[in-house]
């Protein structure tokens, strides 16, 4: 009876990571294969640095481009008991914390680190064998060895995966200096800034946020004495990104606040910052409103999208916060109210006629809907996909997350306007998530045609998921050519 359940076993299952994985029917595979696979990336969010794509980094060794600064892994290996030193410490060496990291992974089953480790092990090193402590001895040198070669420094990287555009996320005090040789060089990928202001309206700390305010006083060249100096600080950066590509804001929020302008007066409260004095949190919730409020409007002149990231709750680990500093694995999904401001505010925006592109991503599932139907509130015709619901984001850029926010946006809103994946990321061992992206999508169409909820129609259904996976990014960001 044993033998017969296990030549069973034999018979039905599917090679781990072979060319149709997560292709659960035929139609998702002439999807995948004829329609996606090919495209060129096109990188709208990530957080890849622009000097080592500028200056071609060549990373000493796998340790160096895979684990540093990757908090998903370090996360991965804290839950399974493996000490600080061997993740962020100085007390080991990078062949010993990669050590740690194989004997890691094989207890990552069904996390999507399982996948990721294994994908981009196969993609950039042709590395077929299942990370292990066995294997890791051997798979830290043949990575390493090929690290050295051009065809593995950045730009080869980036080239082997098809990335047509990267677009960086910069802080409004910064010199774009890589942007502009990158640009005057003719280097590929395209390299384009995205202003990220969050310091500019981080006002919790009055002596930090006043320290901030110097330095993009130096950058703006514009003196800071007043709310008003800070807009115009901030539009004249908005103005340097736009003539070096800029053509995107991010924003990290644990949510957007709204208030009847003038609630507070927003230059009594810079006057309350600039002595020192601490804000209530309402007021801190005001600054926020209004500071956003104008910088919503300068984007919408420039023709610009917005990107709001909403609900993170960050560094909830004070004691690991003294200790290794913010963005080290801390954060979790935050439980905001998101729908009545974020509407308000969109709202607010939209009486005026300055709505710009918007992009609204969630971290808390329970939002899905939420923001799925909040997108059709201010789709007006004007612009297709105008305002849109984002990638799954963070935790929820895995095949369940994924899924979920493909099958709300189908339900309330269009599909096929979507503008597709991003990685999120500072690896450059992260682009398989665009490939892993695909694969699902095309596997939930497959899935639809194969039960009779959608017509076979390879050529429009083809089309669909060329536009999501490439073509719909393209038309509507609109980068310099």
């Amino acid at each position: 009876m044993l033998d017969e359940v296990s030549n069973r076993l034999r018979k039905t299952k599917k090679t781990f990571l072979s060319e149709d994985f997560l292709l659960q029917s035929e139609f998702a595979q002439v999807l995948y294969h004829d329609y996606a696979k090919e495209l060129p990336i096109i990188d709208y969010h990530c957080h890849l640095s622009p000097k080592d794509i500028t200056e071609n980094r060549t990373f000493k060794n796998l340790t160096e481009i895979w684990l540093a600064g990757d908090h998903y892994k370090w996360r991965a290996m804290r839950t399974l008991g493996i000490d600080e030193k061997y993740i962020t410490g100085k007390g080991s060496t990078d062949q010993e914390k990669f050590q740690k990291w194989a004997e890691t992974v094989p207890y990552t089953l069904r996390n999507p680190l399982y996948h990721w480790t294994h994908l981009e092990l196969k993609r950039y090193f042709g590395i077929e064998e299942l990370l292990s402590p066995d294997t890791a001895d051997d798979i830290y040198q043949k990575a390493t060895d090929m690290l050295q070669q051009p065809s593995h420094h950045t730009r080869g990287l980036l080239s082997q995966m098809n990335v047509e555009t990267v677009c960086s996320t910069d802080d409004p005090i910064d010199s774009l200096e890589y942007h502009i040789k990158a640009k005057k060089e003719g280097i590929q990928p395209n390299l384009f800034p995205a202003f990220r202001p969050d310091k500019a309206y981080a006002v919790e700390n009055p002596a930090d946020y006043m320290a901030y305010l110097e330095k993009l006083q130096e950058a703006s060249g514009v003196t800071i004495s007043k709310y008003g100096d800070l807009l115009a600080a901030l539009e004249n950066q908005i103005a340097f990104f736009h003539e070096h590509g800029g053509r995107l804001s991010d924003h990290g929020l644990e949510q957007l606040y709204f208030f009847k302008l003038g609630q507070y007066s927003a230059e009594d409260l810079f006057q309350k910052l600039s002595e020192q004095k601490a804000l209530s949190n309402e007021e801190i919730q005001y600054f926020k409103f209004e500071t956003l409020l104008h910088l919503s409007h300068m984007y919408h002149a420039k023709g610009w999208t917005q990107q709001y990231h909403l609900g993170a709750l960050r560094n909830t680990n004070e004691r690991m916060l003294r200790v290794l500093g913010p963005d080290t694995g801390f954060d979790s999904i935050g439980d905001y109210s998101q729908a009545e401001a974020l509407a308000k505010f969109l709202n607010q925006l939209d009486s005026t006629d300055q709505l710009t592109k918007t992009i609204l991503y969630n971290l808390n599932p329970r939002d899905n809907e939420v923001l799925a139907t909040m997108i059709g509130n201010f789709n007006d015709g004007s612009i297709r996909g105008k305002v849109q619901f984002g990638s799954g984001w963070w935790f929820l850029d895995q095949k369940d997350g994924m899924e979920k926010q493909l099958n709300a946006l189908s339900n309330m809103g269009l599909l096929s306007c979507f503008v597709g994946m991003l990685t999120d990321s500072r690896s450059f061992l992260s682009f398989p998530r665009h490939e892993y992206f695909r694969r699902t999508l095309c596997n939930l169409i497959g899935r639809d045609v194969e039960n009779g909820e959608l017509p076979a129609d390879e050529k429009w259904l083809g089309k669909i998921v060329s536009d999501i996976c490439y073509y719909n990014a393209k038309n509507y960001f609109e980068f310099e050519q």
